[in-house]
């Protein structure tokens, strides 16, 4: 316990030294509340990346994966350097079986795991977008209005008709706002799609997506899975990719390998395909602690420097108190309480102030993709190390002087 006369000095030194007192306590709240809010904003366009690539790409994606070289594979099975003579005349090209012939015994297979939310598969075409003259290369995506729904949240995109509409009609299209505007195409239209395989279909406009993704509003369209599995002559099991949401983003690699032991396909989770999203996020996230970090240094040194001003000016104060009895004990306690009292200040002020800072920046009006202001993140955890990390370097700001000043020699002080 800290002795009422040892608090009674820390008080009076602070209170004769007003000035220095609010320096000191200003560092702290700028290190503190530049902390916060470096933090939330980081962590905000964290969340709305991470929340408009979800918006297209499913935690968990089930393909059949094909291989890159579908040529002979007699060569393959050769070891490196064999004198064996091979003749291979007429070489055809071996026929790979593509697509998910039975995806639903492989939804049925995986969807009693807990850690899984919502499971939908999707028939995706490369065609042809054709209205008159113009023709345009897209990708044609068959689905389940109300799954897709589910996983991806697409029918808050729809800008013109309705998203389930879909499930109605064999012919009906829903299309990107952008390749909708290069075909010339409007709600009631008609569109003429044709495969690879030289099959076409008309097809009619009962819906326009908006996503502000590139990607889908350029150059794709969702029609109903059915249709897409006749458009490619396939069973009614059919499907080319299976997309799973589940509970926790973060473990989509861990669910990912008790998955693959379930099924005889690419099982594949998003960090996996889509690494570049991960490393930014967490390069983000470093750039924001090591700079916050840095602010709260900067303030630690100018409180050590304030705090070893202090123990110079009462140099003389410091050797009569230890000639009256006070120890090494007691000096250390009257400077690092003032230390620390300055901290506690600075740490609450600052969590006010870079709570305002955030909401002020969180109103700026920052119309792009599917934001109206700036993102910010306002996570108690920020608030935490904030205020645990500034009280830390206060703490190590105030003690290195106070140690100092501990080890004062009064006989030598008082004989000057």
């Amino acid at each position: 316990m800290i002795s009422p006369t040892n608090l009674k000095i820390a008080f009076s030194h602070l209170t004769t030294r007003i000035k220095q007192v609010l320096v000191a306590t200003l560092s702290v709240t700028f290190g503190i509340s530049m902390y916060i809010f470096m933090n939330g904003f980081m962590t905000g366009v964290n969340d709305v990346q991470t929340e408009l690539a979800f918006s297209t790409l499913a935690h968990i994606h089930i393909y059949n994966d094909l291989p890159q070289d579908r040529s002979s594979l007699i060569t393959n099975y050769l070891p490196e350097g064999s004198a064996t003579l091979v003749n291979i005349r007429n070489p055809k090209i071996i026929q790979y079986t593509e697509g998910i012939k039975n995806a639903e015994q492989v939804m049925n297979s995986i969807g009693h795991l807990d850690d899984i939310t919502q499971v939908t598969a999707q028939v995706n075409i490369n065609v042809f977008f054709r209205n008159g003259a113009t023709k345009i290369n897209g990708l044609l995506s068959g689905i389940n209005a109300t799954e897709e729904d589910a996983l991806f949240g697409t029918s808050g995109s729809i800008i013109e008709g309705s998203w389930y509409a879909l499930d109605n009609r064999s012919d009906g299209m829903i299309i990107g706002v952008g390749l909708a505007k290069k075909l010339s195409l409007g709600m009631h239209d008609n569109v003429v799609v044709s495969t690879a395989d030289g099959v076409s279909r008309n097809f009619k406009i009962i819906g326009i997506i908006e996503t502000t993704l590139a990607s889908v509003d350029n150059s794709k369209a969702y029609i109903r899975i059915s249709s897409a599995r006749q458009l490619v002559s396939e069973n009614r099991s059919y499907a080319t990719d299976i997309q799973i949401k589940i509970k926790v983003f973060n473990q989509a690699t861990k669910v990912a390998s008790k998955l693959a032991p379930l099924v005889d396909f690419k099982v594949e989770s998003w960090d996996e395909a889509n690494g570049q999203l991960e490393a930014g996020n967490e390069l983000r996230d470093i750039i924001a602690i090591a700079v916050s970090l840095t602010i709260l240094l900067v303030a630690g040194f100018g409180i050590y420097n304030i705090m070893n001003m202090t123990v110079n000016e009462k140099i003389k104060e410091i050797a009569i108190l230890k000639a009256m009895g006070f120890n090494g004990r007691d000096i250390i306690e009257i400077f690092l309480v003032q230390s620390i009292i300055t901290g506690l200040l600075g740490g609450l002020i600052g969590m006010v102030f870079g709570t305002l800072v955030s909401l002020t920046v969180n109103n700026i009006p920052f119309e792009v993709a599917t934001l109206k202001t700036l993102p910010m993140a306002y996570r108690p955890s920020d608030y935490f190390s904030a205020f645990g990390f500034g009280l830390l370097t206060t703490f190590i700001a105030g003690y290195l002087p106070a140690k100092k000043a501990s080890e004062v020699d009064p006989v030598e002080i008082i004989r000057g």
